[in-house]
């Protein structure tokens, strides 16, 4: 069972630490393989309309890679009072039914608690979009649970990440069989 996390940052690091926080907890299970996909990493074309064959070879990576997972962990920094525009473009690209059926969770990263709410309120819907089974512990981190060099070191953020992490085993392994 493949668990995608996806890190929807173009900058910066502590948006794909926290994702992989949760990577990394789930990857305790044996039969759970993982893979973070960093959008940074990418170079995922805007849609325009075009066929899927005729975006270049990033946008085709990133999608089929989302296609061929069986779970997700999806992260987004708040910029703005909202997800990212990467993240949104990414969304844009792919198939209604990429998630149905599928269980998702997320983790959002602000500088500030007043952005705690911001996936819960846009995030959250595009994935009810989908039809995706969304976890309910999912997590936000502010930027004051890192240190200087991104490491997350509140105890309590850690906990609700391995949380996160677990429920979305549990609620796939059951889903599934």
């Amino acid at each position: 069972m493949k668990l995608l996390g996806i890190s929807g940052a173009l900058i910066g690091t502590k948006t794909a630490v926290a994702v992989n926080e949760v990577l990394t907890q789930a990857s305790q299970h044996p039969h759970i393989e993982t893979e973070l996909l960093d959008l940074k990493d990418y170079k995922v074309e805007f849609v325009d309309g075009r066929s899927f064959d005729a975006y270049n070879e990033d946008t085709r990576t990133v999608i089929n890679k989302i296609l061929q997972a069986d779970f997700f962990v999806i992260a987004t920094p708040v910029y703005q009072s909202s997800l990212t525009g990467a993240l949104k473009n990414l969304f844009d690209h792919l198939p209604t039914t990429v998630f149905e059926g599928k269980v998702v969770g997320y983790v959002s990263t602000a500088g500030s608690n007043m952005h705690m709410l911001v996936a819960e309120n846009h995030l959250r819907p595009i994935l009810s979009y989908f039809k995706a089974h969304v976890a309910t512990r999912n997590v936000f981190v502010s930027n004051e649970c890192f240190n200087k060099e991104n490491v997350i070191e509140n105890d309590d953020v850690k906990h609700r990440l391995a949380d996160l992490a677990e429920e979305l085993v549990v609620l796939h392994t059951k889903l599934n069989g």
